[in-house]
Parts: structure tokens; sequence; C-alpha cells
């Protein structure tokens, strides 16, 4: 069974220039994945002041849809879970996950390091045709120290509620912009990102390396942020139980426009 999933930090459904919306056109954009599974981070679930900026009828169409944004992306044709993190006076933001399968169970972890930067984890267990799968969204903070800290929640996470080595897909902004958390994961939880093939992909190249007696190069991330001109490596796809079949980052002007992350598309098969 092949499963098409996606990861993307949506920016609050705003522009980051002059935080204009984009909801109406992320949904188009999404559609564009023809995902079964949608990783998102930054899903506002509600904003007052936007849906009073914003939310007004004009010709016929409104720019801030009435429904939270999660619900808004998922449509009919979407289960939808949301993982509310960060809280304030005219709102919240967090976590969501857009599927084609049945949820059937959904909970938010809290790992938020200090008072002023609110993060979590959202474990959705998806009913799919062939195995349970655990789906892992993920949003880690913007220090390095609390981003290993997170890293850690995020294994005990898994390694309690998938102990036995049951599929799993951990996707998110891990903000991991010196890369020094995968080999963690790796190490921990018997993962692969879906770009590590990428460092040794023929024979050929094994062959060269062997001849200038040179190691392999590590795997690492493709590069997603910022969207116009990617440089860092901070969206990531890992998985376990599953083949990697292709991945790849959405480039382009669309893209540019949408949102400050660079979305990532795999395809993969149940081992």
């Amino acid at each position: 069974m092949k499963i098409r999933v996606a990861t993307y930090n949506i920016h609050k459904g705003v522009s980051s220039v002059r935080g204009l919306p984009r909801v109406h056109a992320l949904k188009q954009a999404i559609t564009l994945f023809d995902a079964d599974v949608v990783f998102l981070q930054e899903v506002q679930g509600k904003h007052d002041r936007n849906a009073a900026r914003f939310g007004a009828e004009e010709h016929g169409h409104k720019h801030w849809p009435e429904a939270s944004q999660h619900e808004f992306f998922a449509g009919p044709e979407h289960h939808t879970a949301y993982g509310m993190n960060a809280v304030y006076d005219h709102g919240h933001h967090g976590n969501a996950l857009l599927s084609k399968y049945p949820i059937a169970s959904q909970t938010n972890h809290d790992v938020s390091d200090h008072a002023y930067e609110q993060r979590g984890i959202l474990h959705c267990v998806l009913n799919t045709p062939k195995a349970d799968v655990h789906c892992y969204v993920v949003h880690l903070g913007l220090f390095e120290a609390g981003r290993g800290r997170q890293t850690q929640a995020l294994i005990d996470a898994v390694l309690a509620s998938a102990p036995n080595g049951e599929p799993v897909i951990i996707a998110g902004d891990f903000n991991d912009w010196r890369n020094t958390l995968s080999d963690k994961l790796r190490n921990a939880l018997g993962v692969v990102e879906v770009f590590d093939q990428r460092a040794s992909n023929s024979a050929l190249g094994d062959l060269v390396r062997t001849l200038a007696r040179r190691q392999a190069k590590a795997p690492v991330p493709a590069r997603t942020f910022p969207a116009a001109l990617p440089w860092f490596r901070l969206d990531r796809i890992y998985v376990r139980g599953f083949q990697v079949e292709g991945a790849q980052v959405m480039h382009g002007t669309l893209w540019a426009k949408l949102s400050d992350h660079a979305p990532i598309v795999s395809v993969l098969k149940l081992a």
C-alpha cells in the first residue's frame, strides 16, 4: 500500500509581508499535493482580529473563512485533527493533520520549553486498510537547547505510543538548521528521513567513492526555508515501517507567495 504525504508550515494563513490572507490560495495549493495525509504547522484555529478585518463578504467571497483553518482545508475529502498550542486573547494556533483515512485517536502533547514559545506534538492514529499508522505532527522551538529537550519528549512519546515497531510518520518544522537532531531520532526510533537516500543513491557513486577511498556523504534533509530561495533545512519527514519511493520540495513562484516555508511531498510504501 502506498501513502502520499506532505508537510507544510503555512505561516498562519497570511503572507510574510503585510500579513495579507492566503487561506483560499493555500486550500487550492494543498489540493495540488494530491496527498493522503497532510501534516500542517502554524494553523490558525481562531483569530478574531483577522476574522473582523478580512471576514466581510466582498464580491461574494470572504477572505477569512468562518471555519477554523484545519476544517476549511479538510473539506469533505479529509478527516482532520487539531492540536492547539499557542493561546492568546484574540485566538490560538497549533498543528493539524488532514487524512483521507479515519483518525482513530488523537493526542496533543505540550512540549513548550518556556512561557514565550508554546509548542506541541500532535499524535494521531490512522486506520488504513493495511495497518494502523502513527502520525506525529511536530513544530519545535527556535532555541537549540529547547529543541533537544523537545526531541527527547518526541522520542518518549513515540516509544510509549508505538512501542512494537508499528508504522510511524513524523513530520513538520524542526527548526533544526544545523541538523543536530536526525541521528538522535534515527538511533532511538529506527526512523529514516525521506531524503536520506540522496547521500548514496547509485552504484556508480559508491564505486567512485570506494576507488577514491572517500566515505559516502552523511545524509542531510532538503532545503525548505525561506521558500523564495530555500537555504535552511528546517522541514522533515521521518518514517519507520515504510519504503521511501520519492520525495520532493515544492519550489516556484506559487509556493514563495503562500508561506515562508516550502512544502515537502513524499510517496511511501508500507513495508
